[in-house]
Formats: C-alpha cells, sequence, structure tokens
C-alpha cells in the first residue's frame, strides 16, 4: 500500500506506530510475561520498518511515550476522539491515529523551564481538514480448488473457485446489470450456464441477473474501494507557531 501511495504522492517522511508485545520480560514492563515467547506482530513491525526506509525516512512512536509525543498523546492534544469499536468502517476507529503520526512529524510537545515558571508547550503548527475516508479490501475470490471436492463418478468434480466465468467475465468485474427494468451495478461474483452473479461492496449478492444483460464497465484491479463518510476535523493547533 505505501508503495502504491509513493506512485501518487511524493512522499516526504513516514510515521510508524511501534507495538510492544508482552511475551517475554523484554518488553520491560513489570506485568510482562516470564520465560520464552514469540510475537509475530513485532517481526512483521521489523520487516515493515525495512521496507519503508527504501521509499522514505521513517520516524517511530509508540502508543504513549515519557516524552508526551506518543500516539495517543498527540491525538489528544489535537482533540480527536478513537472508538474502540474495531469492526465499524469508521475514521474514529481505523483513522485518528494515522493522523495523529502525521501531524506527529510537524508538532512537537516539548518542557520548557524559565526563571519564573516552568511547564509545556507544543511546538509547531497543523491545521486539520475534511477528507475522504476510504475502505480498500480484496474481493473475496478463490481459487481454483479442485484438491477440496470429493470427485462424482467418473472422477468428475464440479466447478468451484476460479476467477474467469464462462461467459468472458472476470471475477471482480464492475458491470451493469438489468433484470426485469431494474439496473444493478456491481461485481461479477460468480456464475451459472446461463446467468452471471453480481455483488455488491460487501460482497452480499445483489442477484443472478441473465448473462446477456450484464455490461461491463471496468475491468477487476483486484481491489474495491468504497467512501461510506467524511472525515470531519477542523481547527487549527498552535496558530501561533
Amino acid at each position: 500500500m505505501v508503495q502504491e501511495l509513493s506512485r501518487l504522492f511524493p512522499i516526504a517522511a513516514i510515521g510508524y506506530e511501534k507495538v510492544r508485545a508482552d511475551v517475554d520480560l523484554t518488553s520491560g514492563r513489570k506485568g510482562a510475561k516470564s520465560g520464552k515467547g514469540f510475537s509475530p506482530v513485532m517481526v512483521g513491525q521489523a520487516y515493515a520498518l525495512e521496507q519503508m526506509e527504501q521509499i522514505a525516512p521513517v520516524y517511530t512512536r509508540y502508543g504513549w511515550q515519557s516524552d508526551g509525543n506518543g500516539t495517543a498523546q498527540v491525538r489528544s492534544i489535537l482533540g480527536l476522539t478513537k472508538s474502540q469499536d474495531k469492526v465499524r468502517p469508521i475514521p474514529q476507529t481505523h483513522a485518528v491515529d494515522g493522523i495523529a503520526l502525521a501531524c506527529g512529524y510537524f508538532v512537537k510537545y516539548r518542557p520548557f523551564y524559565g526563571k519564573r515558571s516552568h511547564g509545556c508547550l507544543v511546538l509547531g503548527q497543523v491545521k486539520l481538514t475534511s477528507a475522504p475516508f476510504v475502505v480498500i479490501k480484496r474481493p473475496p475470490i478463490s481459487r481454483r480448488q479442485l484438491h477440496l471436492m470429493v470427485p462424482k463418478k467418473k472422477g468428475v468434480r464440479r466447478k468451484y473457485g476460479g476467477t474467469v466465468t464462462r461467459h468472458g467475465f472476470r471475477k471482480g468485474d464492475l458491470v451493469r446489470a438489468e433484470m426485469a427494468g431494474r439496473v444493478s451495478v456491481g461485481y461479477v461474483s460468480g456464475d451459472t450456464a446461463r446467468q452471471v452473479s453480481v455483488s455488491g461492496l460487501t460482497w452480499k449478492r445483489i442477484g443472478q441477473f441473465s448473462a446477456a444483460k450484464v455490461k461491463l464497465l471496468y475491468r477487476a484491479t483486484g481491489i474495491l474501494v468504497s467512501c461510506p463518510q467524511r472525515l470531519s476535523v477542523s481547527g487549527v493547533l498552535n496558530p501561533a507557531g
């Protein structure tokens, strides 16, 4: 995904939130488990950081940091609210941490000490604006899986999986389908001898349409893109700079 974004936009730096897993005493937390442990998340993030450093400089943050510049702390400074409902495709669940990480490149939380006063200041300036919140995922298409099917008589197995239909469409193609005067737009998800199955963005089937009344709009790209709502945030953090 980052490689694709780098082809579309000039990237000056990449912010990444590192995770600590309490798999053993190396995490440094008092409540960490003792003994042997393994965390695939931490292994995966090491590989991700290595790959992203080839695209642009990478700066890392933790969720909470003693210097006040953790992701959650910057998010609080920006006034962004995070939802813990991971299932809902909304900005408050999946986008606010990314905004906080990006803003952490422009603003820093630092203590100051004067002759008669001391405290903390947010140095830098950032302006938040509304933006589209886009959900990108791959269509759940199964490849041909003959080895999973028990053959019938004479060793013939029923058709299962595959990405090409017998009507010239590919699974994932964006099509316009008509049935009984009703027009639907969706993605090819399957077929029968005379019909083509069309599904929506959630891959729930809209219906089965006659192949003669299905028109190709756009070839499959391997991804599904939806924009359920806009991320509405506004305001200026530290306008004086």
